[in-house]
């Protein structure tokens, strides 16, 4: 049995799920964070309403936002559902933006409140102030029980429908600053629906998965994903702080995980582990995530006696796809196929189908009655890129893929401008602005360059202004000044100076021209390598 979400929003369908599974663990921080800890349905409840009251009573309801910066712990989603329960959105930031970033979330949301760990209380006093609003801050180490009242009318008691806004999410911009995706509830719930019914080897029991998700608490696989679909089927997830290969196996086994997830670094980084008698010693029945290279897919599962699960999905929309069922093609980059409210199209830059076998642009709807069932609300403050990617009826991914005539469906490339590091989109204009923002740039274009253990990293072509002189103090300059506004891992890995870029006639770069059809620019002479100096 799992809860039946049709016209439900969250606050409905978590206290269904309170009266089914009371007792049982739903949330879980593993032996790595310091204190292995678990909560139960009941327990999570009683916060939940507790915070509610609370937010109620100083008047906020829906219509309005809270920013909520945290690393992974439990309590950021127990915040979560206390948001959502009185129609409250959450805004999450993540924890290794620098307070610039900070500042344009906190302006771009209209955030009415701000709650932040006690570590990085400094980090958001820094962006409030740069984002030129009055933003209250909420410690939450020192919170008494009361919050700041809510500045202007009193929200409280707002009617909550599924189609309120539960979560504003921002993604890497293709054109500079993230784009805020505004998903309503009933979003949240489908696409934990879709995480119980993947089919195959993705069969989720009720009440009997330990879902260890190490992925950011600020990205939807693990604060909407598993624990929607956790919340509606009685099961537990597992937070840890982050992922450490030093502390995997010992998590997983201590806290009994069933199934993992994955992206990134994640395969290989266990994979490079000696072999051991512990490999086949665990519970865990398969771990779904993305971006596994096909080599490592069998390597790793007769290694390890489990299944991968590769799939695919986005921010703006629920509709998941996985390779679940047999013959899953592990040799390949196959990630599913369209179905029932997963309807496909490939097309070409004139949006024309394009036949089996041929690479073209991954389109995506709900159905031709209602496409965008199930998808993000929008782009806030940004109606026209909304419409843009809904051009035709259909959801433009930007993603480039291939069907084959089965209907399985195969990832390419990515058809924006965005670079994909451990699990990260990084926008590469967002790190051009970051750099034109140093008086001796004359030009950039930043691109991608394949990187072993983080899959992709980001590489800056600059050329230098006249009488600059390009040597390595000025690129560890350049890099230095990225990292003082960037989240760690958008800085430039490699930086190379060059003495042109080609260009269009109406100036603008020809990023495939840089280099010749085969090159790799990490070869070229001259590259400056910074990527031991991105740590958080």
């Amino acid at each position: 049995m799992t809860i039946d979400i049709s016209g439900r929003t969250i606050g409905e369908a978590f206290a269904e799920a309170v009266a089914l599974y009371a007792d049982k663990p739903f949330l879980m921080a593993p032996p790595s964070t310091g204190t292995m800890r678990t909560i139960s349905y009941r327990e999570a409840a009683g916060e939940v309403e507790r915070t509610a009251a609370a937010l109620t009573e100083a008047g906020y309801g829906t219509g309005s936002r809270i920013a909520i910066l945290m690393g992974n712990r439990l309590e950021h989603l127990i915040l979560m559902l206390a948001f959502n329960s009185i129609g409250v959105s959450i805004v999450p930031i993540n924890p290794d933006y620098r307070a610039g970033e900070v500042a344009y979330l906190l302006q771009d949301s209209a955030s009415d409140l701000v709650i932040v760990e006690a570590s990085r209380k400094d980090l958001v006093e820094a962006g409030v102030t740069e984002s030129g609003r009055s933003v209250p801050i909420v410690v939450f180490e020192s919170f008494d029980g009361a919050f700041p009242q809510r500045s202007g009318p009193s929200l409280a008691g707002a009617p909550v429908t599924p189609q309120t806004e539960a979560s504003l999410i921002y993604t890497s911009g293709t054109t500079g600053r993230p784009k805020g995706c505004m998903i309503g509830h009933e979003y949240s719930l489908m696409i934990g629906e879709r995480y119980l019914n993947m089919g195959g080897i993705g069969i989720l029991r009720e009440g009997a998965e330990r879902i260890y998700n190490p992925l950011p608490l600020y990205h939807v696989n693990a604060m909407i994903l598993s624990f929607f679909g956790a919340l509606l089927s009685g099961n537990c997830q597992i937070a840890p702080d982050r992922f450490a290969k030093s502390t995997w196996w010992s998590d997983l086994e201590a806290t009994g995980t069933t199934v993992f997830h994955y992206l990134g670094i994640i395969i290989p980084a266990l994979l490079s582990a000696p072999p051991s008698d512990r490999d086949k010693m665990h519970r865990l029945r398969f771990g779904m995530g993305a971006g596994v290279e096909p080599e490592l897919h069998k390597v790793f599962e007769d290694r390890f006696g489990l299944q991968l699960i590769e799939g695919w999905g986005m921010t703006e929309m629920c509709r998941v796809f996985v390779a679940s069922e047999e013959p899953r093609q592990i040799e390949t980059r196959a990630f599913g196929a369209g179905g029932p409210g997963r309807e496909v199209r490939v097309v070409d830059g004139e949006d024309r189908d394009v036949p089996d076998g041929t690479p073209g642009e991954l389109l995506v709807r709900h159905s031709e009655e209602t496409p965008r069932r199930g998808f993000f609300s929008g782009y806030l403050n940004r109606e026209a890129e909304t419409e843009e990617a809904w051009r035709g009826g259909w959801f433009h991914t930007g993603d480039t893929v291939m069907r084959d005539a089965a209907g399985m469906v195969y990832f390419v490339d990515r058809k924006k401008n965005v670079i994909r590091r451990s699990g990260e989109n990084i926008a590469a204009a967002e790190v051009e602005d970051c750099l034109y923002g140093d008086d001796r740039v004359a030009q950039v274009a930043v691109i991608m360059a394949p990187d072993e253990m983080r899959d992709e990293e980001v590489f800056a072509c600059i050329v230098v202004k006249e009488g600059v002189t390009a040597d390595a103090g000025l690129a560890r300059a350049l890099f230095d000044h990225c990292y003082k506004h960037l989240a760690y891992y958008k800085p430039p890995g490699w930086v190379l100076f060059v003495d042109s870029l080609p260009v269009t006639g109406t100036q603008k770069v020809l990023k495939h021209k840089i280099f010749a059809d085969g090159t790799d620019p990490r070869d070229q002479s001259g590259v400056h390598d910074f990527r031991t100096l991105k740590r958080r």
